[in-house]
């Protein structure tokens, strides 16, 4: 595999890896390599410096440079590593604020979670909003009876 760095006729710069330089060659040529922002098949490679290995292979002799870093937080992703971090950044305050609201708003029924949304659906409780543990089987089951349920989302910060 190979890294190139690559550039459109917009001056959009981004990174993609080929299986050679010769299927980079192909792609280019059949127009299958298209810049993630604009779209546009006019791309060409961009100087790169060459990677230098340290002594043994262990990574390279000098680290490398710091990426760079703007002042305005409106302003466009400079390729598709920092547009993936600005969405990946976008989902996963979307997905906190969305396990928050539950947590504010639900009621933690923990291990009773099965039985409490079985009796709501069955009418044997008032229907409330809750969250709790269920185990994968009984959430299947859960499903298989026509009872709506959703994991609630963990992130990976959430986990240490």
């Amino acid at each position: 595999m190979i890294r190139y760095a690559l550039h459109c006729d917009r001056n959009h710069e981004f990174e993609s890896w080929f299986q050679s330089s010769s299927a980079y060659d192909q792609q280019v040529k059949r127009k299958l390599v298209t810049c993630p922002i604009c779209g546009s098949a006019k791309v060409d490679k961009a100087i790169m410096a060459p990677r230098i290995v340290g002594k043994k292979g262990r990574g390279p002799a000098t680290p490398p440079p710091e990426p760079a870093t703007t002042a305005a937080p409106e302003a466009a992703p400079s390729g598709p590593t920092s547009l993936m971090m600005a969405q990946e950044r976008e989902l996963r305050s979307k997905l906190k604020e969305l396990r928050d609201h539950i947590v504010k708003n639900a009621d933690n029924v923990g291990e009773r979670f099965a039985n409490e949304a079985r009796a709501m659906h069955y009418g044997d409780k008032e229907h409330r909003p809750i969250y709790g543990e269920a185990s994968p089987d009984e959430a299947k089951s859960l499903i298989d009876e026509g009872i709506d349920v959703s994991p609630l989302p963990t992130l990976p910060e959430d986990r240490n």
